[in-house]
Order: structure tokens, then sequence, then C-alpha cells
């Protein structure tokens, strides 16, 4: 009979329980940044019906680390929605855009990534409301009197008379549009000579267009591409190959 060398494990013994990993040490303001940014495309897809428990297990941390950044859940569905409405990423990828190449395909990347910008925004926002979110503390529970509905560690809510909700801070979405609207103005640059208006009203009505494009009340029709808005934005109306009469020599 062979007899087990000392170092061979005993067949009968335990099998060690696996340790659980601990998450990495950050700031808080890191952890913050980290967790919403898992949170945010289970947002777009369950609103605020996403469980802490399916945030918890998407960001690889247990349920009590959000409760040490986000006082509870509904600061933390504030903050997607906050980070959601955030131009940041957009006007950086506006700015980044190179001068050199032709308007047409500086103006196409532009709308290609403001359309992506407003797609995400929509999406988080639209689930959050049709999952009967309010977002601010006069539409929700957290109002003054009101009492304030948590969803603990266990995903389930239980009643707080917290009422030190403050109004949403609405200046940052103007600053916003401010910023993204600037950095399209940067994009008309090179041709400042030639331009009819001046860059910075151009790039508002680009962004009308672009708006109005992600609003359209009549969903059953196709939307314009974003490839022929930018022609229509440049050109106008008309084919210069079929340009009427009274319309030929400029205006």
């Amino acid at each position: 009979m062979t007899q087990p060398k000392p170092n061979d494990p005993d067949p009968a013994a335990p099998s060690p329980q696996p340790t659980r990993r601990r998450a990495p040490s950050m700031s808080p303001e890191a952890r913050r940044a980290m967790i919403v940014h898992v949170t945010l495309p289970l947002v777009a897809e369950y609103g605020a019906a996403v469980k802490t428990s399916q945030i918890a297990a998407a960001a690889g941390i247990g349920e009590a680390t959000i409760f040490r950044v986000f006082k509870d859940k509904d600061e933390l569905l504030e903050a997607c929605i906050a980070e959601a409405l955030r131009p940041d990423n957009v006007v950086e990828a506006i700015r980044a855009i190179p001068l050199e190449i032709s308007l047409h395909e500086r103006l196409h990347e532009a709308a290609a990534a403001m359309e992506a910008h407003m797609d995400r925004m929509g999406r988080v926002l639209g689930a959050m409301h049709a999952s009967g979110f309010r977002s601010g503390p006069r539409n929700r529970s957290d109002a003054p009197g009101q009492p304030h509905q948590r969803d603990d560690a266990s995903g389930q809510p239980h009643q707080r008379d917290d009422a030190s909700g403050q109004p949403r801070e609405r200046g940052g979405r103007v600053a916003g549009i401010a910023a993204t609207r600037a950095a399209l103005a940067e994009l008309f640059a090179p041709e400042q000579s030639a331009l009819r208006l001046p860059a910075d009203q151009l790039a508002g009505v680009l962004l009308d267009l672009l708006f109005a494009r992600s609003r359209r009340p009549d969903a059953g029709s196709e939307p314009i591409c974003v490839a022929s808005l930018i022609e229509l934005f440049l050109h106008g109306a008309f084919d210069q190959a079929k340009l009427p009469a009274e319309f030929q020599g400029g205006a």
C-alpha cells in the first residue's frame, strides 16, 4: 500500500472555501464613478426597477459597498441620470475631430457623436420614466413631509423620514448645451470667411436640427439619415444640378 507523502493533501479533509475577493482600493469619488458607469446600461434596460443585487453583480462588489458611497438607491439613480445628461464625452469627441478633413465629414462625425449621446440619454430617461421614477424631490417620495423610499441591500424598499432632498440643478444642462455649441462652432473655423452666418449661429441651427430629428412626433415614418441632414444643412433644399433659374447665381 502506497503511503501518502507528508505534503500530500488529506483526501478526507473538507475542501477549502473560496475566499471572497475584496474590491480594489479606490477613492469614494472613483468608486461612485465606477458604480454609475456599470449601472447606466442596467438602468437603460430596467429603469428604476433595477435591483442593487444586479448592480453589485455587474460591478463585482458587495451590495453594502454601494451604500458606502451612495446614501440610497435613489441617489444612485439620480447620479445615473446626471451622467447620462453630461455632455463631456460628446464635447471631447467633437473637439477631437480633425479640421483637415472636409467640412461635410467634420459635421457628419459631430452629428454621429451627438446622435449616440442623445440615444443613450433617451434610453436612460425613457426607461426611468416608464418605470415610474421621477427625478427631483417634488416628484419623488423624498419631498419634504413625504416618507422616503430606499432600496436597501436586500433589494426591498423601506421607509425613511429624511427630507434632505434638494431641487435639481438645471444650470448644468444649459452650460452643457453651450459647451456643445461652442465645440461645433470650432468645426467651421477653416471656412470662416465663406460662411453666410457666424459660426456660433450655424452651430446653434445644426444643434436645433439634430434635436428635432431625435424628437420627431411622426414616429411612423423613417427619419432623415445623418448624411442627408448634413447635406441639407450645408447646401439647402435644392439639388445644385437642377437649381431653378431664379436661384442660380446665389442669393
